[in-house]
């Protein structure tokens, strides 16, 4: 189905026309529109234009709204102020447009596709391999999924990186150590869990970690295999396989808890860009964008400078012929750009990474891999920090562990469930419990601006009450608790019918919906998303308060309440799955 315009664009269109025709000078200004208090609309673009044609702008807003055709779309128009413009709708045209949305057969609700969708490679949840996943973790996994609905929904070509840290001195000790105690990672027979294989990696790892700190024979042997490990050898090359595998199966039971799909051949490592290191180097060495400074290739740059006021560099490769981070990100860079053709480039990493990333970007922009055509960005992202504004850590001021956390919310969710659930069956309790405490976290983390560090309060969290993600899912499934109800009676718009006002404030927000789509995507913000569904919410629970659906006066008006339900119902559903949130049918 074609994509429907919204009121907003619809208001917009015949203002800007009007202007024109009162002020040909103004052909294809902006009126300036936005939601109002006062009215449905209010335009206040006359203003900077009197201003430019030496005009009094009540008497230039005067002049357009006499230009303005009512009666389709626009049911009232006049001068306010200054010189602003409030404008309300028809009720009709609040009610087709809305049956025009429900109406789309792809479910889409009138939504366009971009007209030029690009391809975007967006890079998110890198946990490590032989490495627990902690809250560190959580952001990047929530906010870069949200992100690639949000840019796929639009229909951006999108592609998934995962860039996992499966590369690096640590694992010469860790192969070392498998080589001399084979049956470390032997498992039982049978499917292993995620649990089961994070336990085994985290003994083998604190059990290499003490004879690397203990032995220096076995220390040296393990340098060596750091050594092995880079030159390609078979053999130690097929350890260091085992030690990917067995974090894999513990990545994905986390993902799948967080209710996310990774894909293994979206998981390409560091360990992915190895055979293009030294080849970066040299291309960035002979373009002189890298130069040799004590034996080591670095990028300078005149406006980043240490405590000390010297420029710190970007250091590409060690002197020791040794590649860091920088050498990789490179090389990842060349991948996305000359292989996968992407126009750009997202990273979703912690905003302490910010100062490694712009160094990187500069580099590749210098080198002429990024250009006015192909751009990159990291989506930086503040710290999850615990009740008293402090970085999250256990009572022992450990980290904490990912899965403590989200089974600590599937829990407290559950509590709530069972508290509000009738009939349900313990399984559906469990159920719905997941769904609402992963959906309890992924929403709080959401609803902040990526950039603001936020506080994990899980009782806030699972809360029904104020901006939360169970009161969202609450009001879905009221809703479909209503539709139950109507039996027979079927939601039908009814343009026809005159709105409460209740009505026509629900109806006016869900029909901006398209707009907030482009908005948030466009921008990668997925909060303006958490904003626009908690305000629908708010706004449907003032309907539902002030307007009876199912004792509504006519049997019309009960069609048409109950469509208002539906195409709200409607809007929820895909909103929260575009944040990757579950609603359920009932609660």
């Amino acid at each position: 189905m074609a994509s429907v315009t919204s009121l907003t664009a619809s208001v917009h269109q015949r203002l800007a026309s009007a202007l024109s025709a009162a002020l040909p000078e103004a052909a294809g200004a902006d009126p300036l529109l936005r939601r109002s208090d006062r009215a449905d609309y209010q335009a206040n673009g006359i203003l900077a234009l009197a201003k430019k044609a030496k005009a009094n702008p009540r008497e230039l807003a005067t002049q357009v709204v006499a230009q303005v055709t009512t009666g389709d779309v626009i049911k009232d128009v006049e001068v306010s102020g200054p010189g602003f413009l409030n404008v309300t709708v028809t009720d009709r045209a609040i009610t087709e447009n809305l049956a025009a949305r429900a109406a789309d057969t792809d479910g889409r609700l009138g939504v366009p596709h971009a007209e030029h969708p690009g391809t975007t490679v967006v890079d998110y949840a890198q946990p490590n391999v032989a490495k627990e996943m902690h809250v560190g973790h959580l952001r990047s996994a929530v906010i870069g999924d949200s992100v690639v609905q949000l840019l796929e929904f639009t229909g951006e070509n999108v592609v998934r990186r995962h860039h996992i840290g499966d590369w690096g001195t640590q694992f010469g000790m860790l192969i070392q150590y498998l080589d001399e105690h084979p049956h470390e990672l032997d498992h039982k027979g049978g499917e292993v869990s995620g649990e089961e294989a994070m336990s085994n990696l985290d003994r083998l790892y604190k059990a290499a970690r003490k004879k690397f700190d203990s032995d220096e024979e076995f220390k040296t042997r393990a340098r060596r295999r750091v050594v092995d490990l880079q030159a390609g050898d078979e053999h130690t090359l097929a350890m260091w396989q085992k030690f990917v595998d067995e974090s894999k199966i513990y990545f994905f039971s986390v993902f799948e808890k967080l209710d996310m799909e990774v894909r293994d051949p979206d998981i390409v490592g560091e360990s992915g860009y190895n055979d293009m290191l030294a080849e970066t180097c040299r291309l960035l060495e002979e373009s002189g964008v890298a130069v040799r400074s004590e034996g080591a290739l670095c990028v300078f740059f005149d406006d980043i400078k240490g405590p000390d006021g010297n420029p710190v560099p970007l250091i590409v490769q060690k002197s020791d012929g040794g590649y860091g981070y920088a050498a990789t990100d490179l090389s990842a860079i060349r991948d996305r750009v000359f292989n996968l053709k992407a126009n750009t480039l997202l990273y979703v990493v912690d905003a302490r990474q910010s100062l490694h990333f712009k160094m990187v970007f500069e580099t590749a922009r210098r080198a002429g891999w990024l250009n006015d055509d192909v751009k990159a960005h990291q989506l930086a992202f503040g710290t999850v920090l615990g009740k008293d504004g402090k970085p999250f850590k256990t009572r022992e001021g450990e980290t904490v562990r990912l899965v403590d956390l989200l089974d600590e919310a599937i829990d407290r969710a559950s509590a709530v469930v069972r508290e509000k659930a009738q009939d349900l069956s313990e399984e559906e309790i469990a159920e719905r419990g997941a769904q609402v405490g992963i959906g309890a976290v992924k929403y709080a983390d959401l609803s902040t601006s990526a950039n603001r560090d936020y506080k994990f309060d899980l009782d806030q969290m699972v809360s029904l009450n104020g901006d939360t993600s169970v009161y969202l899912q609450y009001a879905y499934a009221r809703i479909q608790s209503i539709l139950r109800k109507a039996g027979e009676v079927r939601p039908a718009a009814h343009p026809e019918l005159e709105l409460h006002e209740a009505e026509r404030a629900l109806g006016l927000h869900v029909d901006a919906f398209a707009e907030v789509v482009a908005e948030a995507a466009t921008e990668y913000a997925p909060h303006k998303m958490t904003a626009y569904l908690y305000q629908l919410a708010s706004l449907y629970t003032t309907f539902y308060d002030k307007c009876p659906v199912l004792k509504a006066e006519t049997p019309e008006q009960v069609e048409n309440r109950l469509f208002l339900c539906d195409v709200t119902a409607k809007t929820l559903h895909q909103g929260m799955a575009l944040l990757g949130i579950r609603t359920p049918e009932r609660l």
